[in-house]
This record gives structure tokens, C-alpha cells and sequence, in this order.
């Protein structure tokens, strides 16, 4: 906001700065995509037609910064969290949750798997979550004064393992190479600068490039038809490195190893 004062309202930068604030927020739930049959499942149900509604879970969490210019209403008392630091659970929820959806998504489909439920229900996919989770993401985090990593683990597994809420795999999986950025290699270039590896995640990368290759069907990722020709280009001994070495389209911040390469293509 001062950015865009300055641009075009510099005459209002002081009066802002002394008068507002503009408190972060971060808001965790679950709402899979809509579908047909569950607008047709609420208009029995109410003898409405909504086109507008969705399906959520009964999860929900508010984090607000408190940080206001003056008076607030008393969120809190109603389910939100107040705190100083709401990067500290963004960056819990991109990684716990998000980094653990993807990698259930792409192994899921990968296993035959339709919906995180059926996913998470599988003892090889379930483990990994809460390798993943536990002992990789939750331990790339400083967490905020009271935040417990490990119970919001456990509340994520239970969620996940909700059979009403028919969350399709092949939703989760759009967009990877817009995402993974924030979800996994975030983790990994922590971890890596503390000397310790992530099997859990390379196993997940695994995943994605196997269904960037085309092994789940339409790929809808906005880089797919590039993921697809440095496929064709670089193949199964090569993708990992042409993708996320340096001056790869997905290198960032964590530099794979010859190890992590290989036990990447090891599992393609």
C-alpha cells in the first residue's frame, strides 16, 4: 500500500503511515472443488438451488495479526487466532499441509488412488505423510510462542482421513510447478543447509515428475508443455538435474546432490 501511495497519492503516505495498519492474515481449510452432485445433494436438502455453494470440512483456522491502528472486534472470541507472527503458521500450513497433500496426491494417483481419503488410507502413503510432515517440514520450522507443530500433524491426518469430504487427487495436483517452490523445496534448502536430507520429499518429486511425463493423463500446469519437452529432452537419467540443478526451470534455493538426483530417477 505505501508503494502504490507513492505512486499515486504521495501526499497521503504520511497520514497512512501514522493513521493504518494493514494486518497479515492466514486462513487453513480444506474446500474441495464443487461438483454437480453435491449441488444436486444440498438442493434435496434444502429445496434450494445454490450455484454458489461449497464443501468444506468442519476445520477451520483464522490467524490475524494483531496489529490494528486502533479499536478491533474481539475476534478471538469467536475461533480466531491473534498473534504476532502469522508467518510462522503460513509457513506450517504450506509446508505441513500442503507439501503433504501434494505428495499424497501424485503418489496417490501413482498407486490408483482417487480422493486424499483413499490416499491416506494406504499404509505406505500414510507413513510418508508423517515422515514428511514430522520429521522434515515440522523441523525446517521456528514456530510461533504456542504453537504446537506435532498436534497440528496429528489434526491433519484426521482430516485428511475424512471420508465425507470426496477431495479428488487430480485437483490437488494441478499447478505443481507454480507450488512445489513454496511446499517442498523450501524444506529442502532448510534442511540442507542444517546437512540433513529429505527421502520423503524425493520420493514425492519422484511422484510429480512421473505425472508431468503424462503417467496420470492431462497434466493442467501452466509450464506443461515445457515439463513435457525438457522430458523428451532430458529423460529418465536426466529430468532431475534438467529440472532443479542450477539454471534449471525449477532450481531454487536448495541445490539436489548427486545423491538426491539419483534417488529421485531411482524411483521414476
Amino acid at each position: 500500500m505505501i508503494a502504490y501511495l507513492h505512486r499515486h497519492a504521495p501526499e497521503l503516505v504520511s497520514w497512512f503511515e501514522e493513521k493504518c495498519a494493514c494486518p497479515s492474515t492466514m486462513v487453513d481449510r480444506i474446500v474441495p472443488a464443487t461438483t454437480e452432485a453435491d449441488r444436486t445433494s444440498i438442493a434435496a436438502l434444502t429445496g434450494l438451488c445454490d450455484d454458489a455453494m461449497v464443501v468444506t470440512e468442519p476445520f477451520s483456522q483464522w490467524v490475524i495479526e494483531d496489529n490494528f491502528a486502533g479499536p478491533r472486534p474481539a475476534w478471538e472470541k469467536h475461533g480466531a487466532l491473534m498473534t504476532s507472527n502469522v508467518h510462522a503458521y503460513e509457513e506450517a500450513k504450506l509446508r505441513l499441509l500442503n507439501g503433504a497433500h501434494f505428495a499424497i496426491a501424485y503418489l496417490g494417483l501413482k498407486r490408483g488412488h482417487e480422493f486424499v481419503h483413499q490416499a491416506i488410507a494406504d499404509p505406505e502413503l500414510a507413513a510418508l505423510a508423517n515422515t514428511l510432515m514430522r520429521d522434515e517440514a515440522a523441523s525446517s520450522l521456528e514456530p510461533a510462542p504456542g504453537q504446537d507443530l506435532n498436534a497440528y500433524a496429528d489434526a491433519l491426518i484426521a482430516r485428511f482421513q475424512n471420508p465425507a469430504l470426496n477431495h479428488r487427487l487430480i485437483q490437488i495436483a494441478m499447478d505443481g510447478s507454480q507450488k512445489i517452490p513454496q511446499r517442498w523445496l523450501a524444506t529442502l534448502a532448510s534442511q540442507q543447509a542444517r546437512g540433513k536430507r529429505c527421502p520423503s520429499i524425493l520420493t514425492a518429486i519422484s511422484g510429480w515428475l512421473c505425472h508431468i511425463r503424462g503417467d496420470n493423463g492431462f497434466v493442467d500446469d501452466p509450464l506443461a508443455e515445457v515439463l513435457k519437452a525438457t522430458w523428451a529432452q532430458a529423460g529418465g537419467h536426466g529430468i532431475s538435474a534438467a529440472l532443479f540443478s542450477a539454471g534449471g526451470i525449477m532450481a531454487s534455493a536448495w541445490t539436489p546432490s548427486e545423491a538426491d538426483l539419483l534417488e529421485i530417477e531411482r524411483q521414476l
